[in-house]
Protein backbone atom coordinates (compact mmCIF):
# COMPACT_ATOMS: atom_id res chain seq x y z
CA UNK A 1 0.00 0.00 0.00
CA UNK A 2 1.22 3.75 -1.19
CA UNK A 3 1.99 5.71 1.91
CA UNK A 4 -0.45 8.68 1.89
CA UNK A 5 2.40 11.33 2.81
CA UNK A 6 5.86 11.79 2.14
CA UNK A 7 8.49 13.98 3.24
CA UNK A 8 6.68 15.20 6.93
CA UNK A 9 4.13 14.70 9.10
CA UNK A 10 0.74 15.31 8.78
CA UNK A 11 0.92 17.97 11.76
CA UNK A 12 4.26 19.39 9.88
CA UNK A 13 2.11 20.30 6.95
CA UNK A 14 -1.15 21.41 8.41
CA UNK A 15 1.02 23.83 10.17
CA UNK A 16 2.72 24.54 7.27
CA UNK A 17 -0.87 25.46 5.48
CA UNK A 18 -2.96 26.61 8.58
CA UNK A 19 0.34 29.27 9.13
CA UNK A 20 1.15 29.89 5.23
CA UNK A 21 4.85 28.98 6.17
CA UNK A 22 6.30 27.77 3.09
CA UNK A 23 9.85 26.52 4.42
CA UNK A 24 8.25 24.79 7.95
CA UNK A 25 11.66 23.37 8.60
CA UNK A 26 13.64 26.51 8.66
CA UNK A 27 10.84 28.16 11.52
CA UNK A 28 11.28 25.23 13.80
CA UNK A 29 8.57 23.78 13.87
CA UNK A 30 9.25 20.86 11.46
CA UNK A 31 12.14 18.15 11.44
CA UNK A 32 15.53 19.64 10.87
CA UNK A 33 16.25 18.07 7.70
CA UNK A 34 12.89 18.59 6.03
CA UNK A 35 13.11 18.31 2.22
CA UNK A 36 9.19 18.96 1.08
CA UNK A 37 6.39 17.25 0.86
CA UNK A 38 3.82 15.85 -1.14
CA UNK A 39 0.57 13.04 -1.03
CA UNK A 40 -2.86 12.96 1.09
CA UNK A 41 -3.36 14.64 4.03
CA UNK A 42 -6.97 15.52 5.95
CA UNK A 43 -8.75 15.24 2.40
CA UNK A 44 -6.26 17.01 0.51
CA UNK A 45 -3.98 16.36 -2.29
CA UNK A 46 -0.39 18.54 -1.19
CA UNK A 47 2.75 19.31 -2.68
CA UNK A 48 5.32 21.86 -0.96
CA UNK A 49 6.51 25.19 -2.37
CA UNK A 50 9.07 23.93 -4.04
CA UNK A 51 7.96 20.83 -5.23
CA UNK A 52 10.61 18.34 -3.68
CA UNK A 53 7.86 15.51 -3.16
CA UNK A 54 5.99 15.16 -7.04
CA UNK A 55 2.38 14.38 -6.70
CA UNK A 56 -0.11 13.04 -9.37
CA UNK A 57 -4.24 13.06 -9.86
CA UNK A 58 -5.64 11.66 -12.52
CA UNK A 59 -6.79 14.12 -15.35
CA UNK A 60 -10.53 13.04 -14.92
CA UNK A 61 -10.96 12.16 -11.47
CA UNK A 62 -14.51 13.63 -9.46
CA UNK A 63 -12.32 12.77 -6.64
CA UNK A 64 -8.51 12.93 -6.92
CA UNK A 65 -7.91 12.13 -2.73
CA UNK A 66 -9.36 8.79 -3.85
CA UNK A 67 -7.15 5.64 -4.03
CA UNK A 68 -6.48 5.30 -7.20
CA UNK A 69 -6.82 8.71 -8.76
CA UNK A 70 -3.18 9.92 -7.29
CA UNK A 71 0.35 8.48 -7.35
CA UNK A 72 3.66 9.64 -6.20
CA UNK A 73 4.85 8.79 -9.71
CA UNK A 74 3.56 9.93 -13.70
CA UNK A 75 3.40 5.98 -14.53
CA UNK A 76 1.18 4.80 -12.13
CA UNK A 77 -1.68 6.86 -13.74
CA UNK A 78 -3.39 6.87 -17.51
CA UNK A 79 -3.31 10.99 -17.43
CA UNK A 80 -1.70 12.28 -14.71
CA UNK A 81 -1.49 15.67 -13.89
CA UNK A 82 1.15 17.44 -11.46
CA UNK A 83 0.17 18.78 -8.37
CA UNK A 84 1.45 22.29 -8.76
CA UNK A 85 3.94 23.41 -6.17
CA UNK A 86 2.58 25.13 -3.11
CA UNK A 87 -1.06 23.70 -3.92
CA UNK A 88 -4.00 22.23 -2.33
CA UNK A 89 -5.79 19.87 -4.65
CA UNK A 90 -9.29 18.73 -3.82
CA UNK A 91 -12.58 17.85 -5.75
CA UNK A 92 -13.44 21.63 -5.98
CA UNK A 93 -10.18 22.43 -8.03
CA UNK A 94 -6.28 23.92 -7.12
CA UNK A 95 -5.79 26.07 -4.45
CA UNK A 96 -2.21 27.84 -3.86
CA UNK A 97 -1.53 27.93 -0.52
CA UNK A 98 2.09 28.81 -0.48
CA UNK A 99 4.67 30.97 -1.97
CA UNK A 100 7.93 31.03 -1.86
CA UNK A 101 9.14 34.30 0.43
CA UNK A 102 10.55 37.73 -0.78
CA UNK A 103 12.82 38.35 2.55
CA UNK A 104 15.09 41.30 3.06
CA UNK A 105 18.53 40.53 1.56
CA UNK A 106 21.24 40.13 4.74
CA UNK A 107 24.52 41.98 4.64
CA UNK A 108 27.21 40.03 3.65
CA UNK A 109 28.82 38.80 6.81
CA UNK A 110 25.50 37.08 8.47
CA UNK A 111 24.12 36.43 5.07
CA UNK A 112 27.48 34.22 4.51
CA UNK A 113 27.13 32.61 8.89
CA UNK A 114 23.79 31.52 7.86
CA UNK A 115 24.86 30.00 4.77
CA UNK A 116 27.67 28.42 6.29
CA UNK A 117 25.59 27.18 9.46
CA UNK A 118 22.76 25.89 7.65
CA UNK A 119 24.90 23.81 5.36
CA UNK A 120 27.02 22.50 8.06
CA UNK A 121 23.77 20.99 9.79
CA UNK A 122 22.30 19.62 6.17
CA UNK A 123 25.24 18.09 4.95
CA UNK A 124 25.53 16.62 8.21
CA UNK A 125 29.17 17.45 9.37
CA UNK A 126 28.90 18.35 12.73
CA UNK A 127 27.76 14.91 13.05
CA UNK A 128 29.39 11.48 13.52
CA UNK A 129 26.44 9.72 12.57
CA UNK A 130 26.33 9.04 8.90
CA UNK A 131 23.65 6.46 7.23
CA UNK A 132 25.14 3.24 6.09
CA UNK A 133 22.08 3.13 3.24
CA UNK A 134 23.09 6.23 0.99
CA UNK A 135 25.56 6.37 -1.74
CA UNK A 136 26.66 9.61 -3.64
CA UNK A 137 26.10 10.43 -7.36
CA UNK A 138 29.51 12.45 -7.68
CA UNK A 139 30.89 14.34 -10.90
CA UNK A 140 33.84 15.96 -9.07
CA UNK A 141 32.30 19.57 -8.65
CA UNK A 142 32.05 21.42 -6.00
CA UNK A 143 28.32 19.84 -5.11
CA UNK A 144 28.37 17.01 -5.48
CA UNK A 145 31.93 17.04 -3.31
CA UNK A 146 30.36 18.90 -0.63
CA UNK A 147 27.71 16.03 -0.25
CA UNK A 148 30.43 13.38 -0.44
CA UNK A 149 32.34 15.07 2.53
CA UNK A 150 29.52 14.95 4.22
CA UNK A 151 28.85 11.06 4.14
CA UNK A 152 32.76 10.14 3.92
CA UNK A 153 32.02 6.55 3.81
CA UNK A 154 29.99 6.38 1.55
CA UNK A 155 30.65 5.16 -2.28
CA UNK A 156 30.86 7.77 -4.44
CA UNK A 157 29.44 6.83 -8.27
CA UNK A 158 30.45 8.68 -11.55
CA UNK A 159 28.67 7.93 -15.03
CA UNK A 160 29.89 8.45 -18.54
CA UNK A 161 31.44 7.48 -21.77
CA UNK A 162 34.96 6.95 -21.73
CA UNK A 163 37.07 10.44 -21.86
CA UNK A 164 34.19 12.12 -20.56
CA UNK A 165 34.65 15.27 -18.70
CA UNK A 166 32.82 13.75 -15.73
CA UNK A 167 34.58 10.90 -15.45
CA UNK A 168 38.19 12.89 -15.34
CA UNK A 169 37.11 15.41 -13.04
CA UNK A 170 35.27 12.34 -10.60
CA UNK A 171 38.55 10.99 -10.36
CA UNK A 172 40.80 14.25 -9.74
CA UNK A 173 38.32 15.37 -6.86
CA UNK A 174 38.13 12.04 -5.82
CA UNK A 175 42.19 11.92 -5.72
CA UNK A 176 41.99 15.37 -4.06
CA UNK A 177 39.89 14.38 -1.39
CA UNK A 178 41.38 10.80 -0.63
CA UNK A 179 38.56 9.12 -1.56
CA UNK A 180 40.16 7.49 -4.82
CA UNK A 181 38.94 3.82 -3.26
CA UNK A 182 35.38 4.74 -2.92
CA UNK A 183 35.19 6.12 -6.27
CA UNK A 184 32.76 3.50 -8.57
CA UNK A 185 32.88 4.71 -12.27
CA UNK A 186 29.88 3.67 -14.68
CA UNK A 187 31.53 3.01 -18.19
CA UNK A 188 28.61 4.12 -20.73
CA UNK A 189 28.25 2.27 -24.53
CA UNK A 190 25.83 3.18 -27.17
CA UNK A 191 24.01 -0.88 -26.60
CA UNK A 192 23.49 0.44 -22.78
CA UNK A 193 21.81 4.09 -24.01
CA UNK A 194 20.04 3.04 -26.82
CA UNK A 195 18.45 0.14 -24.22
CA UNK A 196 17.65 2.83 -21.00
CA UNK A 197 16.29 5.51 -23.43
CA UNK A 198 12.68 3.59 -23.61
CA UNK A 199 12.73 2.82 -19.56
CA UNK A 200 13.75 6.53 -18.83
CA UNK A 201 11.21 8.08 -21.26
CA UNK A 202 8.23 6.03 -19.39
CA UNK A 203 9.50 6.52 -15.64
CA UNK A 204 9.61 10.82 -16.51
CA UNK A 205 7.22 10.47 -18.76
CA UNK A 206 9.02 12.83 -20.91
CA UNK A 207 10.43 11.87 -24.62
CA UNK A 208 12.08 15.51 -25.07
CA UNK A 209 16.16 15.24 -25.40
CA UNK A 210 16.87 17.55 -23.07
CA UNK A 211 14.80 15.63 -20.11
CA UNK A 212 15.90 12.18 -21.56
CA UNK A 213 19.54 12.98 -21.68
CA UNK A 214 19.51 14.82 -18.35
CA UNK A 215 17.26 11.95 -16.55
CA UNK A 216 19.58 8.62 -18.31
CA UNK A 217 22.49 9.16 -16.44
CA UNK A 218 21.00 9.72 -12.99
CA UNK A 219 18.31 6.66 -13.67
CA UNK A 220 21.84 4.23 -14.32
CA UNK A 221 23.50 5.39 -11.27
CA UNK A 222 20.40 4.75 -9.27
CA UNK A 223 20.38 1.39 -10.84
CA UNK A 224 23.86 0.09 -10.07
CA UNK A 225 23.37 1.83 -6.80
CA UNK A 226 20.10 -0.25 -5.96
CA UNK A 227 22.03 -3.34 -7.07
CA UNK A 228 25.03 -2.70 -4.99
CA UNK A 229 22.44 -2.63 -1.85
CA UNK A 230 21.80 1.22 -1.53
CA UNK A 231 18.21 2.59 -0.43
CA UNK A 232 19.35 5.89 -1.41
CA UNK A 233 21.25 8.20 -3.49
CA UNK A 234 22.44 11.29 -2.48
CA UNK A 235 22.68 14.56 -4.91
CA UNK A 236 23.87 17.85 -5.29
CA UNK A 237 20.11 19.10 -7.02
CA UNK A 238 19.52 22.73 -6.27
CA UNK A 239 22.78 24.09 -5.65
CA UNK A 240 22.79 25.75 -9.16
CA UNK A 241 19.68 26.96 -8.60
CA UNK A 242 19.85 28.78 -5.47
CA UNK A 243 23.04 29.47 -5.34
CA UNK A 244 23.92 31.24 -8.87
CA UNK A 245 25.75 28.45 -10.47
CA UNK A 246 24.15 29.23 -14.37
CA UNK A 247 26.47 31.41 -16.55
CA UNK A 248 22.94 33.03 -17.49
CA UNK A 249 22.46 34.64 -14.08
CA UNK A 250 26.03 36.80 -14.21
CA UNK A 251 24.90 39.31 -16.21
CA UNK A 252 21.20 38.93 -16.67
CA UNK A 253 20.94 42.45 -18.79
CA UNK A 254 22.58 41.46 -21.70
CA UNK A 255 21.20 37.75 -21.27
CA UNK A 256 18.29 36.57 -23.49
CA UNK A 257 18.11 33.76 -21.59
CA UNK A 258 16.75 35.56 -18.19
CA UNK A 259 13.73 38.03 -18.10
CA UNK A 260 15.48 39.63 -15.00
CA UNK A 261 17.70 42.23 -15.13
CA UNK A 262 19.66 41.84 -11.61
CA UNK A 263 21.49 39.08 -10.15
CA UNK A 264 18.85 37.79 -7.62
CA UNK A 265 16.04 38.10 -9.40
CA UNK A 266 17.89 35.90 -12.48
CA UNK A 267 18.62 33.15 -9.32
CA UNK A 268 15.21 33.95 -8.33
CA UNK A 269 14.00 32.50 -12.40
CA UNK A 270 16.09 29.75 -12.10
CA UNK A 271 14.80 28.66 -8.38
CA UNK A 272 10.90 28.75 -10.23
CA UNK A 273 12.32 26.00 -12.37
CA UNK A 274 12.99 23.57 -9.72
CA UNK A 275 9.70 21.87 -9.44
CA UNK A 276 9.61 20.64 -12.94
CA UNK A 277 13.37 19.80 -12.77
CA UNK A 278 11.84 17.28 -9.61
CA UNK A 279 9.30 15.56 -11.18
CA UNK A 280 11.75 14.17 -13.64
CA UNK A 281 14.93 12.98 -11.58
CA UNK A 282 12.89 11.95 -8.25
CA UNK A 283 10.87 10.23 -10.54
CA UNK A 284 13.86 8.38 -12.14
CA UNK A 285 15.32 7.73 -9.29
CA UNK A 286 12.24 5.99 -7.47
CA UNK A 287 11.09 4.12 -10.33
CA UNK A 288 14.08 1.81 -9.55
CA UNK A 289 13.70 1.51 -6.18
CA UNK A 290 15.90 4.61 -4.98
CA UNK A 291 14.96 7.68 -2.56
CA UNK A 292 17.12 10.90 -3.38
CA UNK A 293 18.78 12.64 -0.58
CA UNK A 294 18.83 16.28 -1.17
CA UNK A 295 20.56 18.35 1.00
CA UNK A 296 20.81 21.64 -0.74
CA UNK A 297 17.32 21.99 -0.95
CA UNK A 298 16.60 21.21 3.01
CA UNK A 299 14.41 24.11 4.06
CA UNK A 300 17.51 25.64 6.07
CA UNK A 301 19.54 25.80 3.16
CA UNK A 302 17.13 27.40 0.79
CA UNK A 303 15.74 30.40 3.81
CA UNK A 304 19.68 31.09 4.08
CA UNK A 305 20.04 31.42 0.35
CA UNK A 306 17.23 33.12 -0.67
CA UNK A 307 18.83 35.78 1.70
CA UNK A 308 22.17 36.13 -0.32
CA UNK A 309 23.41 39.53 -1.48
CA UNK A 310 23.74 39.33 -5.18
CA UNK A 311 27.54 39.76 -4.61
CA UNK A 312 27.55 36.42 -2.67
CA UNK A 313 25.60 34.83 -6.09
CA UNK A 314 27.83 35.04 -9.26
CA UNK A 315 30.13 37.94 -10.44
CA UNK A 316 32.01 37.53 -14.35
CA UNK A 317 35.15 36.21 -12.06
CA UNK A 318 33.40 33.18 -10.45
CA UNK A 319 29.49 31.74 -9.31
CA UNK A 320 28.31 29.65 -6.76
CA UNK A 321 30.32 32.46 -4.48
CA UNK A 322 28.48 31.89 -0.82
CA UNK A 323 28.55 27.76 -1.30
CA UNK A 324 32.41 28.15 -2.80
CA UNK A 325 34.02 30.05 1.01
CA UNK A 326 31.79 27.62 2.79
CA UNK A 327 33.92 25.03 0.94
CA UNK A 328 36.83 26.83 1.76
CA UNK A 329 36.10 28.39 5.27
CA UNK A 330 35.22 25.13 6.81
CA UNK A 331 38.16 23.01 5.12
CA UNK A 332 35.48 21.00 3.66
CA UNK A 333 37.22 20.29 0.20
CA UNK A 334 40.73 21.00 -1.15
CA UNK A 335 41.10 24.47 -2.82
CA UNK A 336 41.23 22.92 -6.27
CA UNK A 337 37.99 21.16 -5.69
CA UNK A 338 36.29 23.97 -4.55
CA UNK A 339 37.01 26.09 -7.00
CA UNK A 340 36.46 23.67 -9.91
CA UNK A 341 33.76 24.39 -12.74
CA UNK A 342 31.79 21.39 -14.51
CA UNK A 343 29.69 20.70 -16.62
CA UNK A 344 25.87 19.91 -16.62
CA UNK A 345 25.39 16.15 -16.43
CA UNK A 346 24.08 15.72 -20.04
CA UNK A 347 27.48 17.18 -21.48
CA UNK A 348 29.91 15.87 -19.11
CA UNK A 349 28.72 12.39 -19.30
CA UNK A 350 28.44 12.67 -23.15
CA UNK A 351 24.98 11.18 -22.86
CA UNK A 352 23.83 14.46 -25.03
CA UNK A 353 26.48 14.18 -27.47
CA UNK A 354 25.96 10.27 -28.03
CA UNK A 355 22.26 10.73 -28.13
CA UNK A 356 22.55 12.95 -31.35
CA UNK A 357 25.36 10.58 -32.97
CA UNK A 358 23.30 7.63 -32.68
CA UNK A 359 19.94 9.71 -33.74
CA UNK A 360 22.04 10.74 -37.54
CA UNK A 361 22.89 7.09 -37.71
CA UNK A 362 19.73 5.95 -37.29
CA UNK A 363 18.72 8.49 -40.74
CA UNK A 364 17.42 11.48 -38.26
CA UNK A 365 20.08 13.90 -39.54
CA UNK A 366 20.67 17.19 -37.46
CA UNK A 367 18.57 18.89 -41.16
CA UNK A 368 15.29 17.67 -39.35
CA UNK A 369 13.18 19.10 -37.39
CA UNK A 370 13.91 18.48 -33.70
CA UNK A 371 15.70 14.98 -34.92
CA UNK A 372 16.84 13.35 -31.83
CA UNK A 373 13.53 14.01 -30.22
CA UNK A 374 12.19 11.90 -32.88
CA UNK A 375 15.08 9.45 -32.44
CA UNK A 376 13.89 8.72 -28.97
CA UNK A 377 10.45 8.46 -29.68
CA UNK A 378 11.25 5.91 -32.59
CA UNK A 379 13.02 3.96 -29.89
CA UNK A 380 9.84 3.92 -27.19
CA UNK A 381 7.76 2.89 -29.93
Amino acid sequence: MTEPLRGASPSVVRSAFDAADPLPGASGRGPTDMGGFGGVVDGRVVRDVLGRQPVYTEADADDPTAAGAWAFAPSDLDEPVAVPPGTVRTAAGDSQRLALPEPAVDEPEPAQRAVDDALTGALGLDTDGRPGDTAVAFSGGVDSALVAAGLPTAPLYVIGFEGSHDIAAAREAAAAMGRSDDLIVIELDHETLREAVPRVAAAIDRTNPMDVSIALPLLLVAERVHEDGYDRLALGQGADELFGGYSKVVDPAEDHRVAADTVRTAVSETIDSLPAQLERDVCGLQAVGVDPVTPFLQDRVVDAALRLPGELLATAEERKIALRRFARRKDVLPEGVASTDKKAVQYGSYVSRELDRLARQAGYKRRMDDHVGQYIRSLCE
